[in-house]
């Protein structure tokens, strides 16, 4: 019988998981979108993508309550469009969720350094990979457990900065260029605000990771729903007071192209040595962790149900015999992104920071994710209107079409304003399809096994 995976987490545990997954977007990253396209054109950019992000969630649920699997994407673009179909979404969710949390360690790092300028950011890192791959091998009850607790901490950190800079909040700071440096909108703000688009959905990237733990929930028809809806909704109210607070703290263009921008923001207003100020980048430590944590869970369940199905060697589709978790996956994952902190050469492309390259890279994988995840929703509409369908997206099919218009727009945009990074993303795309061309065989065998199984239970 093949290693399964235990159904243990409840509702509470998935929002908890929805919501921490996520919330590290609300810390960094984003910020990086103000350098081009100010602030009040990344508020624009924001709120479409925040758009995207709720039609596309209502309409993804569909697809993770029908098809509990721990793939995910994978799962229903290989039932809608067959093994091919599944390798590229399959391939596509694993850039997203191997290259966030490097991105997300060396924020890590940057929050530690502000403590600690003797530290370097990247051994910070490489220590944060080493102890959470190791917490998520103990077990996913443990994992989930923990991604709650620090959540919770992490929105309570918010809501402090929030409330401490909220009385300096001030409307002439948040305005002051906030069209691509200028001081009113015209017709040459437009780029940067479509440039800005990669950090835009930095703030929402990696919530649809609750469905790579579909198979471990106990009650999966029910409490992803749940998860999902009520943690986008937290999402959104977050990212736009962090950011409208932020920016108003006083002089943003200091906070477009760093990885601290609200201890910095925060410092604008209550000076270098306030306890608040330490207060913030002790716990918002534990923003970075919920997510950098979450997405490490994401990861390992994308290449373990990839190798279950020899999409990738078997090698990786082992459970730990004791604690029951993809424990090699863990590490593989871990692998790839510590090689990724330390390849600055590689990486550091276009004059852009490591950071910023880096969520590019993982923002392709998303989009071309969510791409194909509509349009398997729509195929599967079609062509299996008789599938269970526990939870139906509302507003079928203008959410589901609104989600995939703007999930295009999002990657041509970024194509065009990022080319060597979608060359590489290609070239990531092409090796691994060589690769699922090279082992049919293997799936064909694996398929036999899995019916073999299926009859004799």
């Amino acid at each position: 019988m093949p290693d399964a995976l235990k159904p243990v987490l409840n509702t509470l545990q998935l929002w908890g998981m929805a919501v921490g997954l996520v919330i590290s977007g609300i810390y960094f990253g984003w910020s990086f979108g103000w350098a081009s396209a100010g602030t009040l054109g990344f508020t624009i950019t924001a709120l479409f993508i925040a758009a995207m992000y709720a039609t596309f969630i209502f309409s993804f649920t569909e697809l993770t309550t029908s098809i509990p699997h721990a793939g995910g994407p994978f799962a229903y673009s290989k039932r809608a469009f067959g093994p091919s179909g599944g390798y590229l979404a399959g391939a596509a969710t694993l850039i997203e969720f191997v290259f966030a949390p490097p991105a997300i360690a060396l924020a890590i790092g940057a929050y530690l350094n502000v403590q600690f300028p003797g530290l370097d950011p990247k051994m910070a890192a490489l220590g944060a990979y080493l102890v959470f791959m190791t917490l998520n091998i103990l077990g996913v009850q443990i994992a989930a457990t923990f991604e709650l607790a620090i959540t919770l901490v992490a929105i309570f950190e918010l809501l402090v900065f929030m409330g401490v800079v909220a009385p300096g909040f001030s409307m002439a700071n948040f305005v002051k260029g906030g069209w691509s440096g200028q001081d009113s909108f015209s017709l040459a703000s437009i780029p940067g605000m479509f440039a800005a688009i990669p950090f835009a959905i930095w703030f929402f990237l990696a919530i649809e990771g609750v469905a790579m733990a579909a198979e471990e929930a106990k009650d999966p028809k029910r409490s992803i729903p749940i998860a999902y809806i009520t943690g986008i909704l937290t999402l959104v109210i977050l990212a736009i007071g962090v950011m409208v607070l932020a920016g108003g703290s006083g002089d943003w263009t200091t906070l477009a192209n760093i990885n601290d921008p609200l201890p910095q923001a925060m410092k604008m207003i209550v000076g270098d040595n306030s306890g608040w100020l330490h207060m913030l980048v002790w716990l918002g430590l534990f923003g970075l962790v919920a997510s950098f944590h979450g997405i490490i869970l994401g990861y390992s369940r994308q290449i373990f149900a990839l190798s279950r199905e020899a999409y990738l060697p078997a090698y990786f589709a082992k459970v730990h015999p004791r604690f029951k978790t993809p424990h090699r996956a863990i590490l593989a994952g871990g692998v790839i992104g510590i090689a990724a902190i330390y390849s600055d050469e590689l990486i550091k492309i276009g004059g852009q920071t490591l950071t910023a390259n880096i969520v590019t890279m993982s923002v392709f994988g998303a989009i071309l994710m969510y791409i194909i995840s509509m349009l398997s929703l729509f195929k599967l509409r079609r062509a299996e209107p008789g599938m269970a369908r526990p939870f139906r997206a509302p507003f079928y099919p203008y959410f589901p079409a609104f989600a995939l218009v703007g999930a295009c727009v999002c990657m041509a945009t970024m194509v065009y304003y990022n080319p060597l990074i979608f060359g590489i993303f290609v070239g990531f795309l092409a090796l691994g399809y060589g690769y699922f061309l090279l082992t049919g065989h293997h799936r064909a065998s694996a398929m036999t096994i899995a019916s073999l199984a299926s009859d004799t239970a």
